[in-house]
Formats: C-alpha cells, sequence, structure tokens
C-alpha cells in the first residue's frame, strides 16, 4: 500500500463541540440499534432495552428487543414511528448492521434475547453479585434463567424504511452479532462477528464463536467469500470506516473480562485494504485504548474515534474510555480536546450506540443516537436505567447572532 496524502490540519475538528438535539426521543431507550440516512431522513430501528432486574434473583442481560422503525426530517428532533415492533418485516433483533447501497438500506444479521434455565440451577447464593463470595459463581444467577438467544444471517432491505423485502434468508455468512458492515467499492462487505451470546457475562450454555472472515455482495441476495480467515485475530464489535480508496479496521472484542493476568480482550490494533481480500497492519497498537462498542467515522478528511467499553478492576464495573482520537491515516493519531458528549466522568461515555455522518443535515457533524452505559452487575437495581434515548451532534458551533443554536428539545 501506498502512503495516503497527508490531510489538511484538523482545524474544524479542534473547534468542534457537542450539542444535545434531542434529550427524550420517543422511541424505547435502548442500545445494539441502528440508525442510516433514507431520503434525507435519520431511519432508526432496532435495538433492546434492558428490563428492571427480576426479584430475588436477576436474569443477566434479560432485555426487550425491538423491531420497531422511527424516521426524523430535521435531523433528530422530531421523531415519527414508521414501523411497528414484531411487525411482518424482519425479526427483533440488536447488535445487527444496517448499511446503504445505491437508494436501499439493508438489514443483516444480528440476535434476539432468549433464556434457559441456568447451569446449575438450584444454586442458592447469598445475594451478592456474581464472582461476590456472599453470591453465585460469576455469569450464575442461582436458580434463574440465562441467555440463549438466535443469531441471524438474514438480509432484508428498503427504500423507505415502511416497506421490507427479504433479500436473503440466509446469507453466505454464517449467523451472528456483533458483526461488522459497511459499503466499501460499490458493494456491502460484511466481516467478523460472533455466535452464542457471552459465558462469561450471560452465562450461556455455549462458548462464543468468533470470526475473521469477509464477504462481498451487490444486491444483498448473493454474496462472495473474500477472505476466509483475514490476517487480523477473530473478532467482534469491530469499527469499519473508508478513506479514500481504503477500507479500514479498527479495534473490537474476543470476550469481555480480564484473564487472570488482568488483559483485557479487546484490541486496538488498526488494519485497511484495498479489496477485502489482502490486508495489510497499519499498527498493532494505536495509542487509544483497547476497546468495544466505538465508532470510527470520517469527518474533515480524518478518522474520528470516540466511544466504546472497558471495565473497572473489579470486572462489573465501568472505566469506559472519556476521550476523542483523529488521524488521516490510522497510523498517526491525536487526542481531541473534546470529550464525547459533553462527558465528566466515564460513566457518561456510552458503548453500543448508532452514529452517522450527516449528509443531509445543515452542517458537516456526526450524529449519535442512544446506547448503553450499563455495567456487568446486574444487581445493582438502577444499573438497567443506563440505556439512552437522546440525540446528539459533533460539529461545528452553530451561531445565530452571536448565540449558540440548537438547544436541546
Amino acid at each position: 500500500f501506498s502512503a495516503l496524502p497527508e490531510a489538511p490540519e484538523p482545524s474544524l475538528l479542534d473547534e468542534a463541540e457537542w450539542r444535545l438535539v434531542k434529550k427524550a426521543a420517543p422511541w424505547t431507550r435502548r442500545a445494539g440499534l441502528q440508525v442510516v440516512e433514507i431520503n434525507e431522513k435519520f431511519v432508526l430501528m432496532g435495538g433492546r432495552t434492558a428490563r428492571a432486574p427480576s426479584t430475588p434473583v436477576p436474569i443477566p442481560g434479560d432485555s426487550q428487543v425491538w423491531s420497531d422503525v422511527w424516521e426524523s426530517a430535521d435531523d433528530g428532533v422530531t421523531w415519527t414511528q414508521i414501523a411497528e415492533n414484531g411487525g411482518s418485516h424482519w425479526a427483533p433483533r440488536a447488535y445487527f448492521k444496517c448499511i446503504v447501497l445505491g437508494d436501499r438500506a439493508y438489514v443483516m444479521g444480528g440476535q434476539n434475547y432468549k433464556v434457559v434455565a441456568a447451569p446449575g440451577a438450584g444454586m442458592q447464593g447469598g445475594g451478592g453479585p456474581p464472582g461476590d463470595a456472599a453470591g453465585p459463581p460469576p455469569g450464575i444467577a442461582g436458580d434463574a434463567m440465562v441467555a440463549a438467544s438466535d443469531f441471524f444471517n438474514d438480509v432484508w432491505s428498503t427504500n423507505d424504511g415502511v416497506a421490507w423485502r427479504r433479500e436473503t434468508e440466509h446469507a453466505g455468512w454464517t449467523s451472528r452479532a456483533g458483526l461488522s458492515a459497511i459499503t466499501f467499492d460499490g458493494a456491502l462487505v460484511v466481516l467478523g462477528g460472533s455466535v452464542n451470546d457471552d459465558a462469561a457475562i450471560l452465562a450461556g450454555p455455549s462458548a462464543r464463536i468468533y470470526h475473521n472472515d469477509v464477504w462481498r455482495s451487490q444486491d444483498g441476495a448473493n454474496w462472495t467469500q473474500l477472505a476466509e480467515h483475514a490476517p487480523w485475530a477473530k473478532r467482534a464489535g469491530a469499527a469499519l470506516a473508508v478513506m479514500g480508496d481504503a477500507l479500514f479496521l479498527f479495534g473490537g472484542e474476543c470476550g469481555f473480562l480480564a484473564d487472570v493476568d488482568g488483559v483485557l480482550p479487546y484490541f486496538n490494533d488498526v488494519w485497511r485494504t484495498r479489496d477485502g481480500a489482502r490486508w495489510e497492519r497499519v499498527t498493532a497498537e494505536a495509542p487509544w485504548p483497547s476497546r468495544p462498542g466505538h465508532w470510527v467515522l470520517p469527518l474533515a478528511d480524518r478518522f474520528v474515534l470516540f466511544g466504546g467499553f472497558r471495565p473497572d478492576e473489579t470486572g462489573i464495573g465501568e472505566d469506559n474510555p472519556v476521550d476523542m482520537w483523529t488521524s488521516a491515516d490510522g497510523e498517526k493519531w491525536s487526542l481531541l480536546a473534546a470529550r464525547p458528549w459533553s462527558a465528566t466522568t466515564s460513566a457518561d461515555v456510552k458503548y453500543d450506540f448508532a452514529a452517522i455522518v450527516s449528509s443531509s443535515s445543515s452542517d458537516s457533524s456526526i450524529y449519535t443516537f442512544g446506547g448503553d452505559r450499563e455495567t456487568f452487575n446486574f444487581f445493582d437495581p438502577v444499573n438497567y436505567l443506563r440505556i439512552d434515548n437522546d440525540v446528539w451532534a459533533f460539529g461545528p458551533v452553530r451561531h445565530a447572532h452571536g448565540v449558540e443554536v440548537g438547544a436541546a428539545v
């Protein structure tokens, strides 16, 4: 690969700020959702909403999963529901992908939330959180139920968010969630992801299986495998972005909890390709902390990386990265002064949110929608409330007669 041309100094990014567009949208708080632009409107869909913990024993990850669709014609300020949850289109799901190719948006992959009796059902803990001496073993909530979700590899498309067409019930790639997908070189590209709920967190009956395959399609129905095993490690939750004629991959995870040496199974490497088959490692360790649940988006001819999840030293709390990074080439990175969502602490930082760079808004901005701030402490009675239904924008400061505009509604 030849070096990408140097981008101009990121003056726009240095001056960019976060603004709250909508504090509480009418769609239910959710994470693992998707948003695209269709016909100059934001179209939001799917995701999961955590339920209040059951008593006396909570169900890890207990969630309502969605297939409803909403649209906004005014950059996220007002919203109208255009498809009901559980309708005749695709099944409710989270941690899927929706990307636009031509005049159609394509939904693919993801998972629902389903439970079975926990392994070791009937064990009685002392009421503490998983891993605590007074509680049940890690991930096993006494004699409760645990996750055993269904995973999807179907593909659906729409040109308006209302009428959906199933392109295939089973794509060439296997069922998975946490997959990465993007439009690149005139086609849909899908790579990575995993199947099965995480046993360390949700105590599912099967271990997660990770992927590092790469697939391409021009219609969502017919898929060609570009790489059975790409040179980057198998993972889920990687971010993708296109710059020039290259596709870049950033970070991700192959598990959620640290090993006995305290090492998290997260990545902060960067890779790039021009054809999906041949990959070059740009950097083995970028300066930003490793993470899943983040986004990388192109703005002002540079990559902007932000958001994501990291647990604290206990493994059940959070230490989410309060940082934003920018790069022209994926190798050299600069830390921005701005903090994501104007965060004051790591508890304000989201993961598994939706994000886009709007092509139809009144300015060039990154928009984010919803997202997760939960910890892995399912015994925390208010943990489930740390999922959002807000809309934010990051971009140039907007002024009218010297006064900032765009206050949250």
